[in-house]
């Protein structure tokens, strides 16, 4: 069984803003393959299903980014899924808005969220899927921009990355995480 993890913030308020991106992506999935967010579990909305051939777990943590890890971590445990098992969708500000890349490990690079997951799972070894919101421009704070919903002129552009992100994931599925870095990574921005 696979662990795809959107991260995000509940609530309406949130529900457009940079931040949310990786509870877009898995509702976008769990729309291609008719899948509901049905149980609420560890404090996150959970669908299961198949996908690409694959039994998988959709979750959207319901503890605000900064402490996704209080989620994730009890629902792998109990569901026995190890780290190398989940894929972790998320924002990021160091890459150019609309592209995506996809990392076998890492370091929580500055992503709170990120850091969390790290900090409650006990590894870095875990897969993530990095959606690219760029950096602010002008006197607005990192924390202000991130939880800014998307304007008129960047919309369509993110609508496009969720959609090839959402691409990804069901490539990772179905044929692992190598052949969706081989195909994503290099050609990661939305054409």
């Amino acid at each position: 069984m696979k662990l795809i993890v959107g991260l995000g913030n509940p609530g309406r308020t949130y529900m457009r803003t940079r931040h949310n991106l990786g509870f877009r992506v898995v509702d976008e999935l769990a729309a291609r393959h008719s899948l509901r967010f049905s149980d609420r579990h560890f404090n996150a909305e959970i669908a299961d299903g198949v996908i690409a051939g694959a039994r998988v777990l959709l979750v959207k943590p319901q503890t605000f980014m900064n402490a996704s890890g209080e989620a994730v971590a009890p629902l792998a445990g109990y569901y026995r899924i190890s780290a190398e098992d989940i894929l972790v969708v998320h924002d990021d500000l160091d890459l150019t808005p609309g592209k995506i890349r996809l990392r076998r490990r890492g370091s929580a690079g500055g992503h709170r969220g990120i850091a969390s997951l790290i900090e409650r799972l006990g590894t870095q070894d875990f897969a993530r899927l990095k959606i690219g919101i760029g950096h602010p421009s002008g006197p607005i704070e990192v924390v202000d921009y991130v939880l800014q919903a998307f304007g008129p002129d960047e919309a369509p552009l993110m609508e496009q990355a969720v959609a090839r992100a959402a691409d990804a994931v069901e490539l990772y599925l179905a044929e692992g995480l190598e052949a969706a870095m081989r195909r994503f990574n290099v050609s990661g921005s939305v054409d």
